[in-house]
């Protein structure tokens, strides 16, 4: 039988459970045991090392026994001797073994966490936007942690005792029923003591290792909100502290009970099967020592007998606690598979092809979209709630149809909520349309590539993006203009600085381009802030600038300053503008007036004011204000 035979049916059997809590499905082990096919060759190693182990932790007691034997024969010192030494070069060579299994499954347990680790890694980043807009940040990372972590002791510590004690018992059993049948069998009739309270107790630790789990996510996503700058000031305006404190701490609480509880019942579990191992020694010494003085039992194989017995106990009470460690580690596993099995909405296609080089226009065909169901992009457990939202969402984009030509400027207005954002995420390919076509490049009207038929790295390159937020990571200036172009040199990032209106106010900080932002950009001003997400921009040179209320959140000085970096993002580029307050609006080259997710006007700024509709009432209640302030940095045409 292969290794992965013999450790997957030794887990599966000792982890059935047939109380309240549901059996763990041989689906689940497969897919755990498929992370370890990679290690195959150290698994086969590992399983010789461990019979090898075995044969010799087996062999002492026999050699113990014959000692005793020869000592009542009389046979001379020498034998004794003899065999003494060879139970010491058995014990040398047990240890031996010991440290190579040990290693070994060290060695496969750190390689699969490894696997594990970076697979669901790898596959967040592939999850769309709605899976972040939807999912508590804390519980996402404990899953990455704590339940990676979680799962490593079932290869790293819990594999090799579960190997290896399945073939010591196996062997222990068969030299000791050889001895005396009657005394072993004797003896295994206390084993219900031990199979009874493992089944109860394991099912019973998984569950309180899962309510454990969401308490230590809870906790993780409140302590990761609160201790952000702006959660942190949010509590500090509105919040109330005491509340905060009596939440968390309620929380905290019960992971400590837990904890006590689950420390309580696994040193009951284990006393009680010291105790009963105790009760089946004193069996096997009376009973033993009773035949022996009957002659029907040498007086070695008693010690034979008794010495085994300990080594057929240590391996049953090993693999009592190994199925408690297992049903923690595949509670883990599981909620770990549950997040790999979650598919990402937004796909790369097999034949997904580059955009062409050269200017490129940006075109919406009859595009019509909703928002994905919580069901279709979340976990209810990510979520903390009971069942997900199944319903599907309501359309908020309506035939939605326009064409921007390479290097022209083309800007959407509209009431909040409008759908102004929703086209920029679905140009950006952040969403997928559901009906309809957003192309890129082409000579005309549906020539270009869907978006949908672009590889990532392409529309990465070809796209560029500044939110109303100017996220930053709590990283280097340099390092985050080098997200944007990893090859950068200081001389670029200067540059693009330059342009930015910032290379002064760097250049005056003591670490200059190595200065750390802080969390979200925090220690700059919010008009540093975006302007650096500006040079970000520069740097990374798009052929297709998107600009999603870039200054809505600025004071008027402020905003004079950024245009005038976004004078120097849009030349020679083609763009989409998302404006609230942007006199930007004033030189595009279209402007698209869009209300409840259908485009209603559409027209230059001078045409649109002369038809005094929904734009002119727009640009006297909104625009008009920031018109002033904007205008020098952006020339009207």
């Amino acid at each position: 039988m292969s290794m992965d035979r013999v450790a997957w049916s030794s887990l599966y059997n000792i982890t059935r459970a047939k109380s309240g809590s549901r059996p763990f499905s041989k689906e689940t082990l497969k897919r755990v045991f498929g992370f370890a096919k990679p290690h195959k060759g150290k698994l086969i190693a590992f399983v010789l090392a461990s019979i090898a182990g075995a044969v010799l932790a087996v062999a002492t007691p026999v050699l113990a026994g014959q000692v005793v034997d020869a000592i009542i024969a009389g046979v001379g010192a020498q034998t004794v001797i003899w065999l003494a030494v060879l139970i010491a070069i058995v014990a040398v060579a047990e240890a031996g073994l010991g440290l190579v299994t040990r290693w070994l499954s060290s060695t496969i347990g750190e390689g699969v966490i490894l696997d594990l680790r970076t697979r669901v890694f790898d596959h967040v980043q592939q999850m769309p936007i709605a899976f972040f807009t939807r999912t508590r940040t804390g519980a996402l990372v404990s899953r990455l942690n704590n339940d990676v972590i979680g799962a490593q002791s079932a290869f790293a510590g819990t594999l090799s005792g579960v190997v290896s004690n399945v073939v010591a018992l196996a062997l222990t059993l068969a030299v000791m029923l050889n001895k005396s049948w009657l005394v072993t069998v004797l003896a295994m009739l206390l084993l219900p003591i031990f199979l009874i309270p493992a089944r109860r107790m394991g099912s019973k630790l998984a569950d309180l290792r899962r309510e454990a789990a969401t308490h230590n996510a809870t906790m993780g996503t409140q302590m990761t909100e609160r201790f952000s700058a702006p959660g942190a000031t949010l509590v500090k305006l509105f919040g109330r502290p005491d509340e905060e404190s009596r939440e968390f701490a309620v929380r905290a609480g019960r992971v400590k009970d837990i904890g006590v509880r689950t420390a309580m019942l696994q040193y009951t579990f284990v006393t009680a099967l010291t105790l009963v191992s105790a009760l089946a020694l004193a069996l096997v010494y009376g009973l033993g020592g009773w035949l022996a003085i009957e002659g029907q039992l040498a007086a070695g194989d008693v010690v034979v007998l008794a010495l085994l017995l300990t080594r057929l106990y240590a391996p049953l009470t090993a693999l009592s606690n190994a199925r408690v460690e297992i049903m923690s580690a595949l509670v883990s596993f599981e909620r770990v598979f549950e997040i790999l099995d979650l598919e990402p909405l937004i796909k790369e296609k097999p034949d997904a092809m580059k955009v062409p080089a050269g200017p490129v226009a940006v075109e919406f065909d009859d595009v019509r979209f909703a928002y994905p169901s919580a069901d279709k992009v979340s976990l209810a457990s990510l979520e903390e709630v009971s069942t997900l939202d199944t319903r599907g969402g309501e359309e908020v984009l309506h035939g939605i149809s326009f064409r921007v030509e390479p290097g022209q400027t083309v800007a959407l207005v509209g009431s909040s909520g409008a759908g102004k954002s929703t086209i920029a995420q679905l140009l950006s390919r952040l969403y997928d349309v559901d009906s309809g076509a957003v192309r890129l490049g082409g000579r005309g009207p549906r020539t270009g590539l869907d978006v949908r038929d672009i590889t990532f790295e392409s529309m990465r390159e070809t796209l560029g993006m500044v939110t109303q937020d100017g996220h930053l990571f709590h990283e280097s200036i340099a390092s985050n203009l080098r997200l944007a172009r990893p090859e950068a040199t200081d001389e670029q990032m200067w540059e693009v600085l330059r342009r930015a209106r910032l290379e002064d106010m760097i250049r005056s900080l003591p670490d200059g381009l190595e200065t750390v932002v802080g969390e979200r950009g925090y220690r700059l001003s919010g008009g540093e802030r975006q302007r650096l997400t500006i040079a970000r921009l520069l740097i990374a040179q798009p052929r297709v600038v998107i600009l999603d209320e870039a200054t809505a959140a600025l004071d008027s000085t402020n905003e004079a300053a950024v245009q005038a970096a976004l004078g120097e993002a849009l030349e020679g580029r083609t763009a989409v503008v998302i404006a609230h307050r942007l006199s930007t609006v004033r030189a595009a080259d279209l402007i698209l007036v869009v209300e409840d997710g259908t485009i209603v006007e559409r027209g230059t700024h001078t045409a649109l004011l002369a038809s005094d509709g929904r734009y002119a009432e727009l640009y006297r209640t909104q625009f008009a204000e920031a018109t002033a302030v904007a205008e020098a940095a952006v020339p009207e045409h």
